[in-house]
């Protein structure tokens, strides 16, 4: 902060140190209003989020928040000392869901800068954190790695030693949290619409998801504003007016929401997600633009001491403006994206199986 202000402008790059911890301010209750304000802005249709009957019948004791928007408002605890002052959110890996939160649950989040880099130019550079989330008896609800490019305050501070963190390709299947009350036994296709279980997924298959949803300015705001996300890019028509894009950016956890909602034809027996393995923003998302959604089934686990639950690896690509049946790869011959390519999300669900002879 500027001598003599009370006033918190965010961390420029310069202003962090690898090993800092960071305990961020806020702590927020879920009630079930977030719940049903999260549906209604992403259209999310999973069974155990919306029946409590079917959420009790799988061995919860309520009806469980959508995992991404515990992921979501997490996040936001964060966003004030991490990437208030971010040109760019740029991806994730290593994320791991731990314990279900509820309704009534509270939520705080503390952060670790495990990386930095300064840019060549000189003018911002990247940083890397492990945030994790906790509930209000201390238990770990989610813990993930981001990075995120921040413009510098002072052009002539100088660079820190570049140090980068290793990441693992993906979370193992020995190591995804498995909520050891979970019981499918009665579980109801019928009550999701959808048939096809985790013996019914091979690698290499692809689902194009058939439905679309348009972004309206409302939309986004009001679900950066759940999430309490005071990033710039997003939330200030103003500040970005002068930007490269001359506009608000959407956040990119929304389009994740929204991409993983349309995703529900084609995957509608998944329980929850276990983890986030990786992800990139590949094009910026703004109002007025349509999503759509394809599935790449990356992988498959059974798991330890489960016969009756399994795992899938699933890419998840968000494109903008076309719909996914006309996209023939995200990526063309020189690895870059192709410009309708908003997301790759490469994340690990859990999902029942055939009950055995």
């Amino acid at each position: 902060m500027p001598a003599g202000s009370k006033a918190h402008a965010g961390r420029f790059f310069e202003d962090f140190r690898l090993g800092a911890k960071i305990r961020h301010a806020t702590p927020r209750t879920f009630t079930d209003g977030d719940c049903s304000l999260y549906i209604a802005l992403t259209g999310a249709r999973h069974l155990q989020h919306s029946a409590r009957p079917a959420a009790w019948a799988l061995g919860y004791r309520d009806r469980p928040l959508d995992d991404l928007l515990v992921f979501n408002m997490a996040f936001g605890r964060t966003v004030h000392d991490i990437s208030l002052n971010a040109i760019a959110n740029l991806g994730y890996a290593d994320g791991r869901f731990c314990a279900p939160c509820y309704a009534g649950d509270t939520l705080r989040a503390e952060s670790e800068v495990i990386g930095l880099r300064q840019n060549a130019s000189g003018r911002s550079g990247l940083v890397y954190v492990r945030s994790s989330a906790f509930n209000q008896d201390g238990e770990a609800v989610l813990t993930w790695v981001r990075w995120v490019m921040v413009q510098k305050r002072d052009l002539e501070a100088p660079a820190p030693r570049s140090v980068l963190p290793s990441l693992p390709e993906s979370v193992p299947a020995e190591e995804l949290s498995v909520p050891s009350f979970l019981d499918v036994s009665k579980f109801d296709t019928a009550a999701t619409g959808g048939s096809a279980l985790w013996e019914d997924y091979g690698p290499g298959e692809r689902i194009d998801h058939p439905s679309g949803m348009t972004i309206e300015e409302s939309d986004h705001m009001l679900a950066t504003r759940l999430y309490q996300n005071t990033a710039r890019l997003h939330f200030d028509a103003l500040a970005t007016r002068d930007s490269q894009f001359g506009r608000r950016l959407v956040y990119g956890g929304h389009v994740i929401s929204v991409c993983r909602a349309l995703s529900y034809d084609g995957l509608e027996n998944v329980l929850s997600i276990a983890a986030i393995n990786s992800g990139s923003h590949a094009n910026p998302v703004v109002a007025g633009d349509t999503l759509y959604a394809a599935t790449e089934v990356r992988d498959k686990w059974p798991l330890p001491g489960r016969r009756d639950l399994g795992a899938l690896r699933l890419r998840l690509i968000g494109q903008k403006n076309l719909p996914a049946a006309r996209l023939a790869a995200p990526k063309g011959p020189d690895g870059t994206y192709d410009p309708h390519v908003v997301l790759d999300f490469d994340y690990t669900v859990l999902m029942p199986r055939r009950t055995p002879a």
